[in-house]
Formats: structure tokens, C-alpha cells, sequence
């Protein structure tokens, strides 16, 4: 019995030692997710590869950033001008997804917060731009349609090569100023 103190404390502390590296690389991405793997003693993001879903092993010292790769929605609300400079309120919502096979590149060029500082002021450059051209009275009736193509072929220029895939552009509700209503 005196013995074990000997023998048993360092296979002990080499069980433990072993529990912590694998639980630091052991990595589960979930479904509808891709991974980028941040390289600490590399070149940081590695733009060459996404890792999928399910489970993975990395190297302790690296980590592994999750994101979002399946499609997902913005809406905004914004105040423009019409052609006739009276103010209308749109709301509008955005369906976009980032390109899988280019996460790593999105993340190390356009940083984490892409929606913030990429496609918001995208989308409302755009909806300025094309809501702009019309009166409220079209923007309010018949021509929704036509301007949520526009807005939408507006986005997806000016978003080309940014690694974010617009897929449509939703204009939920119109609000005219009262002296139109």
C-alpha cells in the first residue's frame, strides 16, 4: 500500500494532463454551421478549408470559430426619400447566406460582424437608391414587386465578391407620410 503513492500519482497526473488536451481539442460544429480553424502559431484564419458538421479534432493550441452558414434574415427599417422628397418608412427583410466554401476568406477580410459592417450598409444603399426613384403613391401599390427585384439586383452588386450570397429582398410594409395617407 505504500507503494502506490509512488506508482499511481504520475499515471494520475498523466490522465488528467490527457483528459484536458482532449476536451481543448475536441470540437463539435452543429447543423446548419462551418467552422474556420484560427491557427494561434500559424497565419491565423486558415482561408483554405471549412470544416462541416459534426465532430473534430484539432490541435489544442488552435480554436475553432463557429458561424452560421445556412440561409438567414435581416430586416431593417428605414426612412428615405421618394422621388418627390417625401419621407416613407420601409421595413424590409434580407435573406443572405455566407459562401461556405469561402467562410475562412469572409471571416479574415470582412471580419465576424460582416452583417453589421458589410451587408447592412449594402442593403440600405441600395433601398435609398432604387425607393428614390419612385413616387410614394407606386411604392405603397402596384410596384413592390418591381422594386424589391431592384433593390435585390442593386444588393447582389454591390455585394459581388464579398463572399455573402443575397438570395431575395422582402419589402414587408410601406409607411407614407400623412399627407399622402
Amino acid at each position: 500500500m505504500q507503494n502506490f503513492p509512488k506508482i499511481g500519482l504520475p499515471f494520475i497526473i498523466l490522465i488528467a494532463f490527457a483528459a484536458i488536451v482532449i476536451s481543448k481539442a475536441a470540437v463539435t460544429i452543429g447543423p446548419g454551421e462551418g467552422g474556420v480553424l484560427f491557427e494561434r502559431f500559424g497565419d491565423g484564419i486558415n482561408t483554405e478549408r471549412t470544416y462541416g458538421e459534426g465532430f473534430h479534432i484539432v490541435a489544442p493550441w488552435n480554436s475553432m470559430l463557429i458561424f452560421k452558414v445556412r440561409q438567414q434574415s435581416i430586416t431593417d427599417e428605414m426612412n428615405v426619400l421618394s422621388i418627390n422628397g417625401l419621407e416613407v418608412q420601409v421595413n424590409g427583410t434580407i435573406w443572405y447566406e455566407p459562401e461556405y466554401q469561402n467562410l475562412g476568406k469572409l471571416i479574415k477580410t470582412k471580419g465576424q460582424e460582416y452583417v453589421l459592417e458589410l451587408l447592412n450598409p449594402a442593403v440600405n444603399a441600395a433601398a435609398r437608391s432604387v425607393v428614390g426613384r419612385y413616387t410614394p403613391e407606386e411604392l405603397y401599390s402596384s410596384k413592390r414587386d418591381v422594386i424589391e427585384d431592384e433593390i435585390k439586383s442593386e444588393v447582389v452588386s454591390l455585394m459581388k465578391g464579398q463572399y455573402v450570397t443575397v438570395k431575395r429582398v422582402l419589402v414587408k410594409d410601406v409607411k407614407l407620410p400623412e399627407s399622402i395617407k
